[in-house]
């Protein structure tokens, strides 16, 4: 167990930090613009909203498509934790097992919020079959990019208002974090070992 403890210590900690932070918004902000906090001038924001759906405010809007979202990312929960057991019994990078824990407590932290705050706290959207499964993810990371109305001489978009920004939590983060070291350190975590002078007799012996 000792080998495992770790890593899924890694895992305990982001889904603790992500959920404190998501109540700690939830018991104390007020929802939308009104209650938000700066802190970097208009670009980065305490900004609490629900969210229906996926990450980075994505959504979807059949009611039991959120079922389905919520069980899907149950069983894809317990296939990442097996093959992190697995990665740890082969002995694979360090750096690589760390990403997928990380990947992991992401995804748990939105899976507690999907399963059980539309009954803890409430929040299932109306209209919901049932509460359980159907709960909003708390976000609340809001990286105010740019908003406005475009140019006029853009094709089909021009002289519309748009608003380019994302609002997450800490287990959108991780998760985004997890992969996007996974793509750029992808030659060192998957290096294929040198062949050592053995191994080059062997082959020429074949």
């Amino acid at each position: 167990m000792k080998k495992y403890s770790k890593y899924f210590l890694i895992v305990f900690a982001i889904i603790a930090l992500d959920q404190f932070v998501k109540l700690l918004v939830h018991f104390n902000m007020e929802m939308g613009a009104n209650g938000q906090i700066k802190l970097l001038g208009n670009w980065l924001k305490i900004h609490y909203i629900l969210n229906p759906g996926m990450a980075f405010g994505l959504s979807i809007d059949a009611t039991y498509g959120k079922l389905m979202l919520t069980l899907f990312r149950i069983v894809a929960t317990v296939l990442i934790a097996y093959y992190i057991k697995v990665l740890i019994d082969k002995k694979r990078h360090t750096g690589f097992v760390i990403c997928m824990s990380m990947i992991l407590g992401g995804a748990l932290g939105n899976v507690i919020d999907s399963t059980f705050y539309g009954v803890f706290l409430g929040n299932a959207p109306a209209g919901s079959p049932t509460a359980w499964f159907h709960g909003q993810v708390v976000d609340m990371i809001y990286v105010d990019i740019w908003e406005g109305v475009l140019p006029e001489w853009i094709p089909l978009m021009g002289g519309k208002y748009y608003s380019f920004w994302p609002i997450f939590n800490i287990a959108d983060s991780s998760i985004f974090l997890g992969v996007m070291t996974i793509l750029f350190r992808n030659e060192s975590f998957f290096k294929q070992p040198k062949p050592t002078p053995e191994t080059n007799n062997l082959s020429n012996e074949i």
